[in-house]
């Protein structure tokens, strides 16, 4: 029986030092910046709007649904939706973890089998596609201008997140949407604690040359650097 209660001990305090070094290093980690706009030599143009949006938990990168550089609607097609609607302005994109996404509308409905294959991993993953007529910027939604080099760089690193089948997104079918004007879409990697929702929006403004954070696994980590 000692020996089982040290096993447990060591166990337990193991598991709360983890816990305390991860939220010191998310932190940490998120409040040093990178991609120090200032800092450039030569700054091109920026004359492309995106935006980064927040629920107060998960982050998208939002785009211009169309424009010279790139149509939206022919990768992520809004017949998907309940709406239908091809009159939408912005699209806003996120990448999170697949069992959150379709299985858990609410905390209430959190199981620990989805909780846990997120946190290690062993879950899949999925792109959620949401049209926008308007943006409104405030505190849950940061306007950012970039460049048209740098938009290719955000378009580049947006489209490896989408599982293709061929030259098209694969789209979940199912009925477990948020509104009338979103769709889901089979993705590429794994949800973890160290690669979450908000890292994926991290490094896709690292991937355009904005402001981000060294490391962030929440979505405070990306906005305290656009206050």
């Amino acid at each position: 029986m000692k020996k089982l209660f040290k096993l447990l001990l060591k166990l337990t305090l193991g598991f709360i030092a983890f816990i305390l070094i991860y939220i010191v290093l998310a932190f940490g980690l998120s409040k040093i910046p990178v991609n120090n706009l200032d800092s450039r030599t030569a700054i091109p143009p920026s004359n492309i709007e995106i935006f980064i949006l927040s629920n107060g938990v998960h982050t998208d990168i939002v785009v211009p649904v169309k424009n010279e550089i790139c149509d939206w609607f022919k990768k992520v097609n809004p017949e998907y939706t309940i709406a239908k609607d091809s009159l939408s302005t912005y699209l806003a994109m996120g990448w999170g973890d697949k069992g959150f996404y379709l299985e858990t509308p609410t905390w209430d409905d959190l199981k620990f089998s989805t909780a846990f294959k997120a946190a290690t991993g062993l879950s899949t993953s999925a792109m959620h596609c949401t049209f926008y007529k308007t943006m409104k910027v405030g505190k849950d939604c940061k306007s950012i201008m970039i460049s048209e080099s740098d938009y290719k760089s955000l378009i580049e690193y947006i489209q490896k997140s989408f599982q293709q089948q061929g030259e098209n997104f694969i789209p979940i079918v199912t009925n477990a949407v948020y509104g009338k004007n979103d769709v889901f879409y089979e993705a590429n990697g794994s949800y973890n604690l160290f690669y979450t929702c908000n890292t994926w929006t991290n490094s896709a403004l690292k991937a355009a040359n904005q402001k981000a954070a060294l490391w962030t696994p929440y979505e405070g980590g990306i906005f305290q650097h656009y206050e």
